[in-house]
């Protein structure tokens, strides 16, 4: 089963998915946000479609105290559009995916500028990563 990372954001949405053969996270690219989530979850479910992923690992903001913020709603509210498409989609905590994608395209000494293109979709598979955990345990 494939299984596709998603990293959401209000004006850009990373993606990773599962290597088929090893089950490893791969990123796959950015897309934009539309601003409506509908759209946006639309856009996921094709891309999922597009790949034979069924599942999809949605980051998810935890708040302070484990509340749920702004983005948390909107999230929520997000993979109930996905679920609607027919999509089996579990939240994952997205805590620190970005800092850890930006520190390792940093040390592969890449520009800012390629960076801030490939950060999203590299958050996608921290997130990939962290759901694969969470499944082998």
């Amino acid at each position: 089963m494939r299984v596709l990372g998603v990293d959401f954001g209000l004006s850009r949405i990373g993606l990773a998915v599962t290597d088929e053969a090893a089950g490893l996270p791969t990123p796959l690219r950015t897309i934009g946000a539309s601003g409506a989530l509908r759209p946006d979850a639309e856009a996921i479910g094709a891309v999922a479609r597009d790949e034979g992923a069924d599942r999809v690992a949605l980051g998810y903001p935890i708040g302070d105290e484990g509340e749920d913020g702004r983005m948390a709603r909107i999230v929520r509210a997000l993979a109930g559009h996905l679920r609607e498409l027919g999509l089996e989609v579990t939240l994952v905590d997205e805590s620190l995916t970005s800092v850890e994608a930006e520190a390792a395209l940093r040390a592969v000494g890449l520009k800012s500028s390629v960076r801030r293109r490939r950060r999203d979709a590299q958050a996608a598979v921290r997130i990939l990563e962290r759901y694969l955990e969470t499944q082998a345990r």
